[in-house]
């Protein structure tokens, strides 16, 4: 009895080995930049870029205004209308550098956003095709350092799940 589970426990194993694990490779970017639904996530993130663009300028050309009119002051004025003009370009300058932060933050969090969902379309069609061919695994082939002749390319059944060309 002993000598029966020691054999299966060294022939188990080599059982498991012996089988072939199919591995493939997709070019996930190439099918993501495929996608239709990229042009309404860059169409909405261009706009919103546009949106925060005018927003600077705007407030860019008002302190190049009160710049110059600063730069004109009279030597003579007296100190607490310079300190109070000083303070105005100040604020200025924090409200540019706190709109400059906010839609950095919100143009992250909007690309995120927007492209969650075609990412896990693009994940999802992946996995599907990996769950019908029977791969065992599927690797993106931007990260791969070799693939040989003999790798399956995936790429073409992801674009076909996903309805591309």
């Amino acid at each position: 009895m002993k000598k029966l589970i020691v054999l299966m426990c060294v022939l188990l194993p080599m059982g498991v080995f012996s089988q072939e694990a199919k591995i493939a490779v997709v070019n996930a970017a190439e099918v993501f930049n495929l996608m239709p639904e990229l042009e309404n996530v860059e169409t909405q993130l261009a706009a919103l870029s546009s949106q925060y663009q005018n927003d600077l300028q705007i407030m860019q050309d008002e302190y190049k205004i009160k710049m110059e009119e600063y730069m004109k002051l009279p030597e003579n004025l007296a100190e607490n209308l310079k300190l109070r003009r000083q303070q105005e370009i100040q604020d200025l300058e924090n409200r540019i550098q706190t709109l400059y932060t906010v839609a950095q933050q919100d143009m992250e969090q909007k690309q995120t956003e927007l492209y969650a969902p075609v990412q896990e379309k693009l994940q999802k069609a992946i996995q599907d095709v990996g769950a019908e061919q029977g791969y065992t695994y599927i690797m993106n082939n931007q990260m791969m350092l070799y693939v040989g002749p003999s790798a399956i390319d995936a790429t073409q059944l992801v674009k076909t799940k996903l309805g591309l060309k």
